[in-house]
């Protein structure tokens, strides 16, 4: 699994015009799975973004996390996360799961998620053309793998 984690003051998606989800202080994580991925993914990457520390102190220090902040996510399936770019200049998506592997993950990473935060997971619709909005904080933004944890 893949995931684009970015600190926002607020986020929202739309599809065909209409909210599906929106937040105000929090992170959006556009989020891709992989061919490849297991349950065991999805809880290492739902434990680190809960507990990602990148919200500021009293100090000013990026010493908090979601929870500590009283943060939202807004969670986005994003299969583009692993294109492959390496040949020509159209992207190959081949390692993306299909939606019959994606879509279960997707849907045990938002329970997990609300398991985590304690709170309901704003979500998009796997697999629509959404229009994404947020207003990154910071800017702050984590790139986080699970095939590359050191990433």
């Amino acid at each position: 699994m893949r995931a684009v984690i970015q600190r926002v003051s607020e986020a929202d998606c739309k599809v065909d015009g209409l909210v599906t989800g929106n937040i105000g202080i929090g992170f959006l994580v556009l989020l891709g799975i992989e061919e490849t991925d297991t349950d065991e993914d999805l809880q290492w990457l739902a434990q680190k973004i809960t507990n990602l520390r990148v919200f500021g102190d009293e100090n000013g220090l990026m010493n908090k996390a979601l929870v500590d902040v009283n943060g939202e996510i807004l969670l986005i399936s994003q299969f583009t996360l692993f294109a492959q770019t390496k040949k020509g200049n159209r992207p190959s998506f081949i390692r993306a799961a299909k939606p019959d592997k994606a879509i279960p993950l997707y849907e045990k990473m938002i329970a997990a998620l609300e398991g985590t935060t304690g709170k309901k997971i704003k979500v998009g619709i796997f697999g629509a053309d959404m229009k994404v909005g947020l207003v990154n904080d910071g800017p702050v933004t984590i790139i986080m793998d699970t095939k590359n944890k050191e990433y």
